[in-house]
């Protein structure tokens, strides 16, 4: 159910309001280049500036959009348990057909804190739930041990893995078989990890190149190594481009300048730097994503 180019969608602002004809018009778009899911809520999404209430209006808005076409897989994570039961609980009676849920932040929990914090969400809801490790934004890494932990129980289904380490995603592939998805979390490591046995990928870039990412993912998912790799080195640059500054800065900067949305941001993101405007909008123009003044 979960595999392919899934994207970690925006949520695009219109003078500090959640725009909803926007993002309605952001799923279509996605839907109609290929994308296999939408991830609404994510670190993409801003979720971390988002109100409950714009949390759970948001999810609404992309359940709807989406019309069933595809899987809609919700961000509901949190470092307090309780409040992810009840996001994930949220995105449940929104329609929505997953929750990803990041590992707790700040709070540092050891590796039996982790199993017991997911464990209890899989508990309280029953709907498919991803695991999302990114150890460089939450400063816990999820290990490959308590995955397979994890594995275990009936209703986590995937893991998003950003990690970074191949060896890391290996271990967890080794340990857990077919009993877990594995996605990437890093669209410049997709082609290596699906690879190795990963599904898919759950992507900043398809923001803007949807179709190119989907591609990239149907090519790896039927052994085409050849185009694949090729493919790959020609979407490198870009993939560098979204990290130019804290994602989502650049990307939905980039959706911005493609005229899908407004340039806007909740503190404290804030716009774009001139300088690393100025290197996204000249790999943008080499990409054709941008007419040339």
């Amino acid at each position: 159910m979960f595999k392919g180019s899934m994207v970690a969608i925006v949520t695009p602002f219109n003078r500090g309001a959640v725009d909803e004809a926007k993002l309605t018009e952001l799923v279509s778009f996605q839907i109609k280049h290929g994308t296999s899911a939408i991830v609404p809520c994510g670190t993409t999404g801003e979720s971390a500036t988002l109100t409950h209430e714009e949390h759970a209006k948001v999810v609404s808005i992309t359940v709807k959009a989406a019309e069933k076409r595809v899987p809609v897989i919700a961000g509901a994570g949190s470092n307090s348990t309780e409040e992810a039961i009840q996001l994930t609980r949220k995105a449940k009676d929104a329609g929505a057909d997953a929750s990803l849920l990041i590992t707790p932040y700040y709070n540092k929990p050891t590796q039996e804190g982790l199993y017991q914090h997911f464990k209890a969400v899989a508990a309280a809801v029953d709907l498919p739930l991803i695991l999302y490790n990114v150890p460089g934004r939450t400063s816990v890494n999820l290990l490959p041990q308590t995955v397979e932990r994890l594995s275990q129980i009936d209703n986590i289904v995937g893991i998003k893995e950003a990690s970074g380490s191949l060896s890391q995603v290996t271990e967890i592939l080794h340990r857990c078989g077919d009993k877990i998805i594995v996605l990437s979390g890093d669209d410049a490591l997709t082609m290596p990890i699906l690879a190795i046995g990963g599904k898919g990928v759950i992507s900043v870039t398809a923001n803007i190149i949807p179709g190119k990412m989907a591609e990239l993912a149907q090519l790896c998912l039927q052994n085409d190594w050849k185009r694949a790799k090729e493919l790959n080195l020609q979407l490198f640059p870009l993939f560098q481009a979204m990290f130019f500054e804290t994602n989502p800065i650049p990307v939905k900067t980039a959706v911005s300048l493609m005229g899908m949305i407004r340039d806007e941001f909740r503190l404290p993101l804030c716009s774009m730097s001139e300088m690393n405007l100025n290197r996204l909008k000249e790999v943008l123009t080499n990409y054709q994503l941008l007419e040339v003044n």
